[in-house]
């Protein structure tokens, strides 16, 4: 779409401008960006506009931002720095830096003052699920079938970031597993799950591909996806064991 595209030269024409990182990966763009004369080593992944298929019936959207110390294409687990900026009725920024997980928000002068500190995911039952029922595979479904005989309600928008923002503060589970047709899951290991993985892991809840840690992956490429448990830890080790039977 072309907010996304727009979107996503902003973020790149203005970390060339600033030469902060080294290496740039988007959802957008097909390979790495080297950036020249940089004044540091890091590394930058970019989901520049999270849900944007959303924007036409105005639901929130977001960007999604992971840094690493060098080259991209590294396990979620070497991220150093992670976050979110939430366009919704307040434009909110959750980041990480290793130590803790705090949230912002933007006022009218476009500063971002800090409103959480040290957010930690609830025991809630909540869940927010991706893909069609019917094309379900059979341990996802046994899942999905455990936590709705369970009481968790349904609340799933369709935008990753908007989704995650309420796991994250009311608790429960966020999934787009791998399915029929599409084994390996919709969401991007780079872009999607690695930096919230590194934020919902930061916040007491845990990340998985339904078998193992995702921020345990090592990437070969930029465009590899992957299923996603992301919550609760009670809620991923029971994928998990699911997964394992």
């Amino acid at each position: 779409m072309a907010l996304d595209k727009w979107a996503d030269d902003v973020l790149i024409s203005g970390l060339k401008k600033t030469r902060l990182v080294r290496y740039i990966a988007t959802e957008e763009q097909p390979g790495i960006i080297e950036i020249d004369n940089p004044k540091n080593q890091f590394g930058i992944v970019i989901d520049p506009l999270d849900g944007s298929s959303l924007i036409d019936v105005n639901l929130a959207v977001g960007t999604i931002i992971g840094i690493y110390p060098g080259s991209v294409l590294e396990p979620g687990s070497a991220i150093i720095a992670a976050m979110y900026i939430l366009y919704g009725p307040l434009t909110t920024l959750t980041l990480t830096a290793g130590k803790g997980v705090h949230d912002f928000v933007m006022d009218e002068k476009g500063k971002f003052t800090l409103t959480q500190k040290d957010v930690t995911i609830p025991d809630e039952k909540i869940y927010a699920p991706g893909a069609l029922r019917k094309d379900y595979l059979p341990q996802h479904a046994k899942f999905i079938d455990k936590l709705e005989n369970d009481g968790y309600k349904l609340r799933f928008s369709g935008s990753f970031v908007a989704d995650m923002h309420q796991i994250l503060h009311k608790g429960g589970v966020f999934t787009y597993p791998g399915y029929k047709g599409k084994e390996n899951g919709k969401l991007r290991l780079l872009f999607e799950a690695n930096p919230m993985g590194k934020i919902i892991t930061e916040a007491g809840g845990a990340i998985s591909n339904g078998k193992v840690d995702i921020l345990s992956i090592k990437p070969e490429t930029i465009d590899v996806r992957t299923p996603i448990y992301a919550g609760g830890r009670k809620e991923i080790q029971m994928i998990e064991k699911l997964m394992a039977d």
